[in-house]
């Protein structure tokens, strides 16, 4: 333990890993509340994330789970042109046997104390309904229902803009905005993946599919079991199978992060890596291992971003036609990281990397004038 705790501290601390700001470990004995809430940056404003709900290995994995992906919700704000920093929150536990209102409102009120530093949304294991609880104890909970002046499922917009991602890589290295003809592979049909999808579907692509739940996958299967896309979609037997595919053009994965690693990079079929899943990189040097491939990655926190940009919204008033024309911009963004990334001679990962950077910095200059 004490080598995995020094690891994360590391992390914690030294700004070559990511020099968070602040990192709160909150606990509600009374409802079985453990959460981890990290705090990234603030440079450009309140720190935005979703909070995950998640059965983890241990309390030291959470921590870890929480600080990359707050630190990946910095560089995503920053990138979407948003006014906020980076932060994510993680309850650890199974949300199908914990989850509770009154662990939820507890959690609100952890939320709160942090004084609007922090605003959470859902993540994976939180949904609408949760957001709207949370939101009783807080007014920094955002993602809630219409009902409840909230934007609603935040999903339509993020897999909206993963489209206008793989949109973007296929103008990039076919020269035709367009997925028509092209074999896309989606590992996880959950909250997002379901609404991919259906953009792959509509704009011509054959589409596997993977989840390790059969009642998502079942679910796409019947519903296009027959009409105009009726044997467009094909269900795989897993992810190791998935990527393996002879003839992938595009692979998107959309369930949890770590999906490119030293196993999975070697046996991809695909040219192209564009998906919803956060953290996909599962150690830095995959980036250069997909480039050494000629494999083309379209960075998961640019292409993904557009549910972000949709729960930012509601903190002014959502209106989603403004929100869906910010997320299309997704496409000018991500062609401009692989312009960068080409003019640099480095890997798209590296060049948004510093787009990133250079906006956080800026703001931090100007915030010390």
């Amino acid at each position: 333990m004490t080598e995995m705790t020094d690891g994360v501290l590391h992390t914690l601390f030294r700004t070559e890993q990511g020099g968070h700001e602040q990192v709160v470990l909150c606990q509600d004995r009374a409802t079985g509340l453990k959460a981890v809430i990290a705090i990234h940056s603030t440079a450009l404003g309140p720190a935005l994330g979703g909070t995950r709900f998640h059965a983890y290995a241990s309390d030291e994995e959470a921590v870890r789970d929480a600080l990359n992906l707050s630190r990946g919700m910095s560089y995503k704000n920053a990138l979407a042109g948003l006014d906020h920093g980076g932060g994510k929150a993680v309850i650890i536990g199974d949300p199908d046997t914990l989850k509770s209102e009154e662990l939820l409102l507890a959690y609100g009120r952890f939320v709160d104390s942090l004084g609007g530093r922090y605003v959470t949304a859902c993540d994976v294991g939180t949904y609408v309904a949760d957001m709207d609880v949370v939101a009783r104890t807080t007014r920094w909970a955002t993602g809630r229902s219409p009902e409840n002046g909230g934007a609603g499922d935040s999903s339509v917009l993020t897999s909206f803009g993963v489209f206008q991602g793989m949109r973007a890589s296929a103008q990039h290295l076919w020269g035709d905005p367009t997925l028509r003809g092209r074999k896309v592979a989606v590992a996880g049909v959950g909250k997002v993946g379901k609404h991919l999808v259906e953009h792959l579907l509509e704009d011509g692509a054959e589409v596997l599919i993977t989840d390790v739940r059969q009642e998502s996958v079942q679910a796409i299967l019947d519903k296009h079991a027959t009409g105009k896309y009726a044997g467009k979609v094909t269900a795989v037997a897993g992810t190791d199978a998935l990527i393996r595919v002879e003839g992938l053009d595009i692979y998107a994965p959309c369930a949890l992060g770590g999906a490119l690693n030293d196993d999975s990079v070697p046996a991809l079929t695909a040219k192209v890596v564009c998906g919803a899943a956060n953290n996909q990189l599962a150690h830095p040097g995959v980036e250069k291992d997909l480039a050494d491939r000629g494999i083309l990655y379209a960075p998961d926190y640019v292409v993904n971003a557009g549910g972000v940009i949709q729960v930012a919204d509601e903190l002014h008033g959502f209106d989603f036609d403004r929100c869906k024309a910010k997320a299309a911009k997704i496409f000018d963004t991500t062609l401009a990281i692989f312009a960068r990334a080409k003019a640099d001679g480095i890997p798209p990962a590296a060049a948004a990397d510093r787009i990133a950077e250079q906006r956080m910095s800026d703001a931090r200059a100007a915030g010390a004038l």
